[in-house]
């Protein structure tokens, strides 16, 4: 394990105020609230809840060890006010169930690949460090790297998990080559990717939208870690778990991630109402309320403080009321695929 503390030290957390404010109402007025940070990470938005709400508890949970590790020695001034759980966020369910808690006051998650991750040369989850080895795991004892993906996984199923999960354009011509190259040599650096992907993608494709790795390399990291699959388990976990008044709040890098929170959060805010009615009739009325009429964005104090901050899409929504006998069962309309 490296040595990763400057990382702790330097960690500035995306939009923490924001979040700090969107989730006070819902916070203030218990008197020992409770709180899930579903994705802990260096602990930068539990320690700032932590230290405006005198008498919050936390219930941390992150799947990365090393995060952990940090996220604790960071938090340890808390006490018993923090609690880190070695788990996913797909397994809040689980988590809560297993401490006796019917409901929480609220929900944070902050999706995606931490700073951690990022700066971690070993990790692999970053196209700009030439050297890396192809990991990509968020949790380093489980699972196959990437590297192991790419070198065992059929042309076809690449291709489907590149162009589902990165929206690439031309995953099929990359997944060709992939194959191609691993029947000579296996791909094992991130460097070995990145070159192979920029001799794939034609010149005149690779002049916009930055490096033409970063598609690909999202694409693996969600597949590897079945990113998609684990976040709609955690929204519907996650609105069941809200108390009436309490508050979800859920930061988003990337636009599928976004799209499954939107989905998740719409049937809430515009519930399904009969036709025809001249009012609406007890138990259609919306059981979620938009707290930021649809997607934030970073403002440009952010960006300049933070910027990571750059592509975050920050969605909150407040519970009033649970859902009534005849709502049917949230499902998502177009589910992720399941990893083969």
């Amino acid at each position: 394990m490296s040595t990763i503390t400057p990382t702790a030290a330097i960690h500035q957390p995306v939009l923490v105020q924001r979040c700090v404010e969107l989730l006070a109402p819902a916070l203030i007025p218990v008197e020992r609230p409770v709180l899930v940070d579903a994705t802990v990470g260096l602990g930068g938005h539990s320690e700032a809840l932590l230290q405006r709400f005198p008498h919050l508890q936390i219930i941390g949970i992150d799947r990365d060890g090393e995060a952990r590790a940090l996220a604790g020695k960071r938090l340890s001034v808390f006490g018993s006010r923090i609690e880190i759980v070695a788990a996913t966020y797909g397994q809040l369910a689980e988590i809560l169930a297993e401490r006796g808690l019917e409901t929480v006051d609220g929900i944070l998650a902050d999706l995606g690949v931490s700073s951690l991750q990022l700066d971690e040369t070993a990790r692999g989850f970053a196209y700009a460090i030439p050297e890396a080895p192809l990991d990509m795991r968020m949790d380093q004892s489980r699972g196959i790297t990437a590297a192991q993906f790419i070198a065992t996984t059929s042309e076809t199923e690449i291709a489907r998990v590149l162009r589902t999960y990165g929206e690439e354009k031309f995953a099929r011509q990359i997944a060709r080559n992939i194959v191609k190259t691993r029947e000579v040599t296996p791909l094992r650096t991130t460097g070995e990717l990145v070159d192979l992907i920029r001799a794939t993608i034609p010149a005149p494709a690779r002049r916009h939208g930055g490096n033409p790795a970063k598609r690909t390399f999202q694409a693996l990291r969600v597949a590897v870690n079945d990113e998609l699959r684990d976040l709609e388990v955690f929204l519907t976990a996650a609105l069941d778990a809200l108390r009436v008044g309490g508050r979800l709040v859920v930061e988003s890098y990337q636009s599928l991630e976004d799209r499954l929170v939107k989905q998740a959060f719409t049937p809430g805010i515009h519930p399904e109402v009969p036709r025809g009615l001249p009012v609406i009739p007890t138990g259609y009325e919306p059981w979620l309320q938009d707290l930021t009429r649809g997607a934030e964005k970073a403002d440009a104090l952010e960006l300049q403080r933070n910027s990571r901050s750059q592509s975050v899409r920050l969605r909150a929504v407040a519970k009033l009321r649970e859902m009534a006998p005849h709502e049917p069962k949230r499902t998502n309309p177009n589910p992720a695929p399941r990893r083969k």
